[in-house]
């Protein structure tokens, strides 16, 4: 067992008292319900934040889309994006961040963390042959809890009051969350919160805690209302330690009902491609992405919306707003139209049917 076994072990023996509370049910925190229940857009209420859309899936697209809330970005700065499984057919393309950093975020840096999973980026010598196989390697790639890890404050949290995190985290000033939007396997959908909650938590300490419950033998025994809680609650310590210095922008491309972390096994794609969406609000973007897949016909978003209901994963976004991290109320500013303010349905009206792209 090597040394981060053995602080894991140690961690994940005092979190109960020292960091977590007891699961749900066992005299501690209740999970909230109705993760399976999506609230019409008139239904909710409190500010708008503003959400900027282009149906420009290029390089060219996801420049003009971050160029809109790159204002804050300064300083040393993070990419945090999923740079998949070995020859993953869904993730953003390499070539597609290349341009984007080369020519806006010149000396940064692609940030991720080692998996919670055993396989091909679950230590950090496995996670850096995979990164070379997918083509991440035109800049520096940080994986944060190659070394060791630390924890950030959870403000406001009822399963913790502090989340593990890979501990180079705190080498930067500023994150750009750089997300592939799609279905996942736990969370029923994929968008910055997971990108930052499970993929800045290090991997051996910060995901156990999000995902299992210490002393039995189910990896993944945490699901629906209360998995989405936890992993909420750590992007939550992500979000509050940038402060304003974050930004968040969303690829609707290739959209599997399975993560990236699923590479080659991933489910066929169903669902059309839409556009990429950017903002500085990580709930109204999250919540702008899930309202445009409802927004589809039944044929279109049937599979996705079955993922997402499935998996409670609504409770994602509720709770981002019981939390205060941002508004699920928005407008939306079309970039391909002069800035037009446009609805979901204009924004998915007319989509094409999926057809993968030739390699």
């Amino acid at each position: 067992m090597n040394a981060l076994n053995v602080i894991a072990a140690s961690m994940l023996a005092l979190m109960p008292a020292s960091v977590a509370c007891a699961r749900s049910g066992q005299d501690g925190p209740v999970a909230g319900k109705d993760g399976n229940k999506y609230v019409p857009y008139e239904e909710r209420t409190g500010n708008e934040s503003i959400v900027y859309f282009t149906r420009d899936l290029s390089p060219e697209g996801l420049k003009k889309a971050y160029e809109q809330v790159c204002g804050n970005i300064v300083g040393r700065t993070g990419v945090k994006l999923h740079t998949g499984e070995p020859n993953g057919p869904n993730i953003i393309p390499s070539a597609w961040v290349r341009e984007l950093m080369e020519e806006d975020i010149p000396d940064g840096v692609i940030v991720e963390t080692n998996t919670y999973y055993a396989g091909d980026r679950y230590t950090t010598e496995q996670h850096r042959r995979t990164l070379e196989v997918n083509g991440w390697t035109f800049c520096p790639v940080d994986i944060m809890d190659e070394e060791d890890t630390l924890t950030l404050p959870v403000g406001g949290g009822k399963w913790f009051t502090r989340m593990s995190m890979g501990s180079h985290i705190a080498d930067y000033n500023s994150l750009v969350v750089l997300t592939h939007f799609k279905g996942h396997t736990q969370g029923g959908f994929g968008g910055s919160n997971k990108n930052i909650g499970i993929g800045c938590a290090d991997g051996r300490i910060g995901k156990a805690w999000i995902h299992t419950t210490p002393g039995q033998d189910n990896q993944w025994d945490i699901a629906k209302e209360e998995f989405m809680e936890r992993m909420t609650e750590s992007s939550k310590a992500v979000a509050d330690f940038f402060g304003k210095h974050i930004a968040y922008v969303n690829v609707m491309r290739n959209m599997s009902v399975s993560c990236d972390c699923e590479g080659v096994a991933a489910a066929p794609v169903v669902t059309p491609n839409v556009g990429i969406l950017a903002s500085t609000d990580i709930l109204a973007i999250d919540q702008a992405c899930v309202d445009m897949v409802y927004a589809m016909t039944e044929e279109e978003h049937h599979d996705l919306v079955e993922r997402i209901e499935s998996r409670h994963g609504l409770r994602q976004l509720s709770y981002m707003k019981e939390l205060g991290m941002g508004n699920d109320r928005y407008i939306i500013i079309d970039l391909d139209n002069g800035g037009k303010r446009i609805t979901v349905e204009e924004a998915v009206k007319g989509l094409k049917p999926f057809v993968a792209e030739e390699k």
